[in-house]
């Protein structure tokens, strides 16, 4: 079971985001059916002392058997599970298979197979045969052509700048989505390929004035990077990718001279990084070395080259601004140095304004030009941004220093009064503050670089000789792994593939993976993780996911498009920034107009003005002040910041939030709708009682029994068979042979064993087919559904001869979890499929009073659109194909992670432990992550909304309190990094421990 259930979570990941076309995803279930039929392997081993002609028969019919075709067929009839798993292995038996996915809801089946070993019509009649109807569809795979594409973009200042981003693509013809997060500095963009190109796209952001940096096209490919070492000038080049796009499986070849760098888009099914290092080395004769390309993550090093760039501007910028600040604050009440920087140069002005002037220029426009050019981009798209403040603010202080230091240089009574400081200050200030959130934001992304950590750096490659014998091994980076081929693990060391077993027995630790706290027991055929420990023993894994496909990628790219995903709350912050930056400015303005008139026309007390400044200048001061101290910063990483850290904590949780919508809805359940089997239970039913009516003995009655039920794919039928395995000590027993099988869905099976007519069912289906029930059975069948056990009927020639409990046994911490959600103020509805006895009896034992039993997967999601008129916000907890209905109807849909592809695909929120307990981690992470968001909007808006006036100079008249413009600028800077540093305390967040609530 627990193989199974790695195995079954191992593709989950393999199936997101693949199904863009409409199709079901197929993969390989069982790792170890060869990669071409068996047929030619056949053909290949014979015939090899014949003549040419034979040798050209035979790979002409090797090249007829290697094939492979895809068709789908619409099939009519499946309602359930058990009835996927009829098809499925039905096909599956056929010669010629690769693969079969059954898509239930869809009513599809999608088969791979080799047309030289089985046909279309065969695969029809083969389900027809089942007992469903099937038609083959019309159509071919189409190469799918929506994608997502995922761009860096640099520039973006504040809510305004992504807001414009995000627009300039939603206007690109063929996007159907663009969403821009502020925090980490990236827009994913869903597109229709057959109408845009991602460099369109790349195009569109650049025209609005920013800079884009293609992290990804969508394109379902693997992409490597790779650094040569060596003289790569055009003509070897040229040779270089002309060899490279001669291999199968390369679709793209990008080279860079001057980074000395090559792009390769490839199909990991026919080559891969090895195959092309190789070749590319070939190329070069031998003057060229090739190697991984150093920047691990694009995005990282970006980040690091801007801290550097910020902290480097910063420490210039002081390097000019403190003589300033010494100069206009500090030396000017200290005699001596006084009267030497009051001394004239030319007319009133002084050698101290002449310096102020001097070493405030370099920090003005060399410092800081970004501010300049920031601010011309944002104003030529009609977006004026954090930017435009700064350059209007700084520039106001510098210029009117200019005009009134030039005006002392040509006046002989003419005292100025300069605010260089002012300027060269805010600039150093908001340089400190942007170096601290990117360093802070850089924090909000440790989630994720821990996930990427998990992979090793090496692995271990076995090489094999024709007769499949290891002959020796070779040490390579972990990400020159390509398919097929075989890692050795050692104990202690890290799986570096996800794979399967081909041979050694060890326990593997996956908690850092799916959050089993047990190690797993793995064996030949057994898949593992990459990422995951080996505990003791020696694995050679067979490499089947590697790179972008592996379950450890797929988890990384599933947090990235989480952490992208606004939350609804968000539009608030994106309404206020559209029109933040203009009420400013207007602000500003009648700000010092205000202050300017007033002193102009009423005058002001002596007192009130500083006996360095004029009405003008203090005016002019109040308005800058009013400029700088707005940041819609602050505003605008209110949520992307707390959304960022509460998905990453998330992940490391075991729970997977797929974005801000799930987080937002999650805070604000106050239902949930519980599935019950898989669910509320372990969802493994197991016999727990056998009662038998006639003298036989018992392994005799389960021959019987096995014999019959070894048809069915129902889940009771596999627990009765494996049980029946008990009475024999061979692992491989062959049950009598069946003939006349008939399985009735949802009712029982009907077969001719030996010389007995054998029926397995329940009590409706034994009064089909005329069978008398005794009241003795009909009691055992009550008492057994008040402990929550199904009752299974066996009749032999017309006869009961026994009944054999079986239970599914609840999860060993469900009623603690239910108990928890009450204290929470959360209401616990279960629904399920079974009959109401048991579904009554589990539900007083979980300690659900609410339930709904036999209900069929539509009147599920009709239960939870019923709960949600009655103005409930309700989650649904499922594992199933029947709940991915109620999943999607649900606000918060809720996947166990050990349940199935559809279900995952459905959901918000994926489980990936399958503990009950993560369904209160969930709601409790969401409300504290909420908490954090709400308290981030207080402080931005609070800190505006008292801010702004007191800058504007409110408390001036009555306590001569008023705020320098480099104290607002500081303050301004300040702000931004207090909201990201509240959302970094989700960090710390612990999980609800349930066994402490239930004690208190």
């Amino acid at each position: 079971m627990a193989a199974a259930t790695r195995s079954l979570f191992l593709t989950c990941f393999h199936s997101s985001g693949s199904d863009e076309s409409g199709h079901l995803t197929l993969r390989p279930r069982y790792p170890s059916m060869p990669r071409q039929p068996r047929a030619a392997a056949v053909a290949g081993e014979g015939g090899g002392g014949e003549g040419g002609s034979a040798a050209v028969d035979l790979e002409a019919a090797e090249e007829e058997e290697e094939e492979e075709k895809v068709a789908v067929f619409a099939v009519s009839g499946m309602t359930c599970a058990a009835c996927a798993g009829s098809v499925e292995k039905a096909v599956k038996r056929l010669p010629g298979i690769h693969e079969a996915a059954v898509d239930v809801l869809g009513g599809r089946v999608q088969v791979a197979f080799y047309t030289a070993l089985v046909s279309e019509e065969k695969i029809r009649e083969t389900i027809e045969d089942v007992g469903f109807g099937a038609k083959l569809i019309d159509e071919e795979l189409k190469e799918k052509s929506i994608l997502v594409c995922r761009l860096h973009i640099k520039g973006m200042t504040c809510t305004s700048c992504a807001n414009t981003v995000e627009s300039a693509l939603q206007a690109v013809p063929g996007v159907q989505r663009a969403s821009v997060a502020l925090a980490i500095e990236e827009a994913e963009i869903r597109y229709n390929r057959r109408v845009v190109a991602a460099i369109q796209l790349v195009n569109a952001v650049e025209e609005s004035g920013f800079e884009a940096i293609l992290v990804t096209a969508g394109e379902d490919r693997s992409r490597i990077d790779l650094k040569v070492d060596g003289i790569l000038n055009e003509r070897s080049a040229m040779i270089v990718k002309s060899s490279v796009q001669a291999l199968p499986g390369v679709e793209d070849i990008k080279i860079d001279t001057e980074l000395q760098k090559i792009t390769i888009s490839y199909k990991p099914d026919q080559t891969g990084p090895r195959d092309l290092i190789e070749v590319i080395e070939s190329a070069g004769s031998g003057h060229i070395a090739v190697s991984i390309y150093p920047e691990a993550d694009g995005r990282e090093q970006h980040r690091n080259g801007e801290i550097t760039r910020y902290r480097q501007s910063f420490l210039w910028s002081l390097l000019f601004t403190i003589p300033v600040f010494l100069t206009s604050m500090v030396f000017m009440y200290i005699p001596g140095l006084k009267e030497g920087l009051d001394k004239k140069v030319v007319n009133m002005m002084s050698i101290g304004e002449l310096l102020r002037w001097i070493l405030s220029t370099p920090v003005q426009f060399v410092i800081g030009r970004k501010f300049y050019t920031g601010a011309y981009k944002a104003m030529c798209h009609g977006s004026p941004n954090m930017d435009v403040l700064i350059a209007l603010g700084t520039n106001t202080a510098y210029f009117y220093s200019v005009y009134s230091v030039l005006r002392a240089a040509t006046s002989e009574n003419y005292v100025s009064t300069d605010f260089f400081e002012t300027s060269s200050m805010l600039i150093s200030f908001i340089l400190l503050g942007k170096y601290l959130e990117i360093l802070a934001k850089g924090k909000t992304s440790e989630a994720i670089a821990k996930l990427m950590d998990l992979a090793p750096e090496t692995a271990t490659v076995l090489m094999y000789d024709k007769e499949g014998n290891v002959v020796s091994e070779k040490e390579i980076d972990s990400r020159l792994i390509q398919k097929n081929d075989v890692i050795k693990v050692i104990p202690g060391g890290k799986v570096a593939s996800d794979g399967f077993v081909i041979w050694g027995q060890s326990h593997v630790n996956e908690s850092m993976i799916t959050g089993e706290s047990r190690p797993v027991a793995k064996r030949k055929g057994d898949t593992v993780i990459g990422g995951t420990v080996n505990e003791n023993g020696v694995l050679h894994v067979r490499a089947t996911f590697v790179g972008s496909e592996s379950a450890l990628a797929q988890i990384v790219r599933l947090v990235e498009s989480a952490q992208m995903a606004k939350a609804p709350v968000q539009k608030f912050a994106d309404q206020i920034s559209k029109v933040f930056v203009p009420l400013v400015i207007l602000l500003s303005f009648l700000t010092w107009l205000t202050w300017f008139l007033a002193g102009r026309f009423h005058g002001y007390p002596s007192s009130w003005i500083p006996s360095s400044m004029d009405s003008f200048q203090l005016a002019l001061q109040f308005g800058i002040s009013v400029m700088v101290i707005a940041c819609p910063c602050a505003l605008g990483l209110a949520t992307p910041t707390a959304v960022m850290v509460a998905t990453g904590v998330g992940a490391s949780q075991g729970v997977l939030i797929k974005g801000g919508q799930a987080l937002e809805s999650a805070q604000k359940v106050d239902c949930i709708v519980f599935d019950k089997t898989g669910t509320l239970t372990i969802g493994k039913p197991i016999v727990v009682n056998t009662r038998l009516f006639k003298n036989m003995v018992l392994r005799e009655f389960y021959d019987y029994v096995a014999a019959a039920e070894v048809n069915s794919e129902h889940p009771l039928a596999k627990a009765i068979v494996e049980h029946a395995k008990n009475f024999h000590s061979e692992e491989t027993h062959i049950w009598p042979e069946a003939r006349d099988f008939i399985s009735v869905t949802g009712h029982g099976v009907k077969a001719k064993i030996s010389d007995k007519s054998v029926i397995v069912g329940n009590k409706s289906f034994m009064l089909s087919l005329d069978i008398d029930v005794p009241v003795e059975a009909s009691e055992i069948l009550m008492e057994e559904e008040e402990k929550a056990h199904t009752g299974i009927i066996v009749a032999m020639d017309q006869e009961i001869v026994g009944i054999i409990s079986v239970s599914d046994p609840i999860k060993p911490n469900a009623h603690e979890v239910i108990s928890y959600l009450k204290s929470m103020k959360v209401e616990c509805i279960m629904v399920t499929g079974d009959n109401w006895g048991t579904a009554k009896a589990i539900g007083k034992e979980v300690g659900i009073e609410n339930i709904i039993a036999e209900a069929k997967p539509e009147q599920k999601a009709e239960k939870v659109k019923e709960l949600q008129l009655s103005g409930k916000t309700v989650a649904m907890v499922g594992d199933g194909i029947n709940d991915s209905p109620a999943l999607v109807a649900a606000n918060v849909g809720m996947a166990i992670g050990a349940g199935t592809d559809v279900a995952i695909e459905a959901a918000d929120i994926v489980l990936m432990k399958s503990n009950l307990e993560d369904v209160i981690t969930a709601i409790d992470l969401s409300r504290k992550a909420f908490f954090r968001i709400r308290m981030n909007y207080v402080w931005a808006l609070g800190y505006n909304i008292i801010g702004i006036p007191i800058a504007a100079g409110v408390l001036f008249p009555s306590t001569r309190f008023r705020l320098p413009p480099w104290v607002a600028g500081a303050a301004m800077a300040a702000s931004s990094v207090s909201v990201v540093c509240w959302s970094l305390l989700l960090r710390y967040y612990k999980r609800p421990l349930i066994t402490q609530k239930r004690q208190t």
